[in-house]
Protein backbone atom coordinates (compact mmCIF):
# COMPACT_ATOMS: atom_id res chain seq x y z
CA UNK A 1 0.00 0.00 0.00
CA UNK A 2 1.36 3.40 -0.88
CA UNK A 3 1.87 6.07 1.76
CA UNK A 4 -1.03 8.05 0.32
CA UNK A 5 -3.36 5.04 0.44
CA UNK A 6 -2.36 4.33 4.05
CA UNK A 7 -3.02 7.94 5.05
CA UNK A 8 -6.43 7.90 3.37
CA UNK A 9 -7.31 4.61 5.08
CA UNK A 10 -6.39 6.11 8.46
CA UNK A 11 -8.56 9.14 7.73
CA UNK A 12 -11.58 6.91 7.21
CA UNK A 13 -12.10 7.19 3.46
CA UNK A 14 -14.61 4.76 2.00
CA UNK A 15 -13.48 2.17 -0.54
CA UNK A 16 -15.06 4.20 -3.34
CA UNK A 17 -13.29 7.39 -2.24
CA UNK A 18 -9.98 5.55 -2.01
CA UNK A 19 -10.58 4.02 -5.46
CA UNK A 20 -11.28 7.47 -6.91
CA UNK A 21 -8.08 8.96 -5.50
CA UNK A 22 -5.87 6.00 -6.41
CA UNK A 23 -7.48 5.22 -9.79
CA UNK A 24 -7.89 1.57 -8.77
CA UNK A 25 -9.06 -0.82 -11.46
CA UNK A 26 -10.63 -3.41 -9.21
CA UNK A 27 -12.05 -4.15 -5.80
CA UNK A 28 -12.09 -7.47 -3.98
CA UNK A 29 -14.52 -7.79 -1.09
CA UNK A 30 -13.49 -10.73 1.09
CA UNK A 31 -16.26 -11.88 3.43
CA UNK A 32 -14.68 -15.15 4.55
CA UNK A 33 -14.85 -14.18 8.22
CA UNK A 34 -18.59 -13.45 8.05
CA UNK A 35 -20.56 -16.36 9.51
CA UNK A 36 -23.82 -14.44 9.62
CA UNK A 37 -25.20 -11.76 7.36
CA UNK A 38 -28.26 -9.55 7.68
CA UNK A 39 -30.09 -7.36 5.18
CA UNK A 40 -28.14 -4.27 6.23
CA UNK A 41 -24.77 -5.94 5.59
CA UNK A 42 -25.96 -7.19 2.20
CA UNK A 43 -27.05 -3.66 1.32
CA UNK A 44 -23.66 -2.24 2.38
CA UNK A 45 -21.80 -4.80 0.25
CA UNK A 46 -24.13 -4.20 -2.70
CA UNK A 47 -23.88 -0.39 -2.42
CA UNK A 48 -20.09 -0.57 -2.20
CA UNK A 49 -19.99 -2.80 -5.28
CA UNK A 50 -22.30 -0.47 -7.21
CA UNK A 51 -20.21 2.60 -6.29
CA UNK A 52 -17.01 0.84 -7.31
CA UNK A 53 -18.61 -0.23 -10.59
CA UNK A 54 -19.67 3.36 -11.27
CA UNK A 55 -16.00 4.31 -10.92
CA UNK A 56 -15.15 1.77 -13.61
CA UNK A 57 -13.79 -0.87 -11.29
CA UNK A 58 -14.23 -4.61 -11.60
CA UNK A 59 -15.73 -6.00 -8.37
CA UNK A 60 -15.27 -9.51 -7.02
CA UNK A 61 -16.81 -10.92 -3.86
CA UNK A 62 -14.95 -13.86 -2.37
CA UNK A 63 -14.99 -16.18 0.62
CA UNK A 64 -18.74 -16.51 1.00
CA UNK A 65 -19.60 -19.24 3.50
CA UNK A 66 -22.36 -21.70 2.47
CA UNK A 67 -24.61 -20.52 5.33
CA UNK A 68 -24.24 -16.93 4.18
CA UNK A 69 -25.12 -17.88 0.59
CA UNK A 70 -28.18 -19.76 1.85
CA UNK A 71 -29.25 -16.76 3.92
CA UNK A 72 -28.99 -14.48 0.87
CA UNK A 73 -31.16 -16.86 -1.13
CA UNK A 74 -33.73 -17.13 1.66
CA UNK A 75 -33.83 -13.33 2.00
CA UNK A 76 -34.31 -13.00 -1.76
CA UNK A 77 -31.29 -10.70 -1.99
CA UNK A 78 -28.98 -10.52 -4.99
CA UNK A 79 -25.57 -8.97 -5.38
CA UNK A 80 -26.07 -7.28 -8.73
CA UNK A 81 -23.11 -6.99 -11.07
CA UNK A 82 -20.69 -8.69 -8.70
CA UNK A 83 -18.39 -11.50 -9.79
CA UNK A 84 -17.70 -14.17 -7.19
CA UNK A 85 -14.75 -16.37 -6.29
CA UNK A 86 -14.26 -19.11 -3.72
CA UNK A 87 -11.19 -17.61 -2.07
CA UNK A 88 -8.85 -14.65 -2.21
CA UNK A 89 -6.34 -16.32 -4.54
CA UNK A 90 -9.03 -17.08 -7.09
CA UNK A 91 -10.38 -13.55 -6.70
CA UNK A 92 -7.00 -12.00 -7.51
CA UNK A 93 -6.59 -14.28 -10.53
CA UNK A 94 -10.10 -13.48 -11.79
CA UNK A 95 -9.62 -9.76 -11.21
CA UNK A 96 -6.37 -9.78 -13.15
CA UNK A 97 -8.10 -11.57 -16.04
CA UNK A 98 -11.04 -9.16 -16.06
CA UNK A 99 -8.77 -6.11 -16.07
CA UNK A 100 -6.62 -7.54 -18.88
CA UNK A 101 -9.72 -8.32 -20.97
CA UNK A 102 -11.09 -4.82 -20.45
CA UNK A 103 -7.82 -3.17 -21.43
CA UNK A 104 -7.26 -5.35 -24.51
Amino acid sequence: MSDISAIRAEQGFTPSETAFFTEAKGLIIDIMSMDVVDSFMVRVINDTAIQAGMLGMQVILCGMQPDVALTLIEMGRELIGVETALNLDQAFNRLETLIEEREA
